[in-house]
């Protein structure tokens, strides 16, 4: 099989250099670029399977470059931002990346979210999953309705019953909070009281140990502090 081959785009000679070095250590293919342009350029030449990159840069900035290539291209992009640039990421994520992580990074972390997004890109046969009324896809999230299973990253993890339909309930109302006794009177189907709470936050945070990459920092299901829960909507 041939390796599988990822674009960095950074201005910083430095972190390509970085970046390229730990992905070579990984067993892949590394093709650079400096900018957004040259990003563009290098797709056109080469056959690329995920692209790390960066926001701030000269010529064609990273958000620029993403809109153009989301034209042709259903390649994974994580976007590599600073902590100060929380709105790059958003931005990123409305046009298009598939995830982002925070310089300066972690190199673990880093090589896990490509592996996992690889993972999921090809699991798809090298195309964006797409939404049906059997599947409700939410980033690198898909549940199942017909098999009843739930995939995270291109692989299927366990959750019990109780699990599955609290998650089936956030992810069929993106964005929605709902508070513990919703969730409890939807999938338990009776009278919440004033236990529930409990209840619902245990099974939350069993989810969470199930579909998220880092429980501390989860990406999909969010606390509203005061309110309830929600399901984080992505591309």
């Amino acid at each position: 099989m041939d390796r599988e081959t990822i674009l960095v785009v950074d201005d910083s000679r430095e972190i390509v250099y970085s970046i390229s070095e730990l992905l070579k250590y990984e067993g892949y293919q590394v093709v650079k670029a400096y900018d957004g342009m040259e990003a563009l350029d290098a797709l056109e030449r080469e056959k690329i399977d995920l692209i790390l990159l960066d926001v701030m840069m000269p010529k064609m900035n990273g958000l620029s470059a993403l809109m153009k290539l989301r034209e042709q291209y259903r390649i994974p992009v994580i976007i590599l931002s600073a902590k100060t640039e929380e709105s790059d990421k958003v931005s990123g994520l409305i046009l298009g990346a598939d995830d982002y992580v925070e310089k300066p990074y972690n190199a673990s972390e880093l090589i896990a979210r490509v592996k996992a997004h690889l993972r999921r890109y090809h699991a798809w046969g090298g195309a964006a999953p797409k939404a049906d009324e059997d599947r409700i896809v939410n980033g690198g999230l898909v549940l199942d309705k017909k098999q009843r299973i739930v995939i995270v990253e291109g692989e299927e993890v366990h959750l019990t019953a109780t699990e599955y339909k609290i998650l089936e309930l956030l992810m069929e109302h993106p964005g929605q909070v709902f508070s513990a006794e919703q969730i409890y009177e939807n999938v338990w189907e009776e009278s919440a009281n004033f236990a529930v709470e409990n209840t619902v936050m245990v099974h939350i945070r069993h989810i969470r140990e199930k579909i998220e990459i880092d429980t501390k920092k989860p990406r999909y299901v969010k606390v509203v502090w005061g309110i309830g829960y929600k399901m984080e909507k992505y591309k």
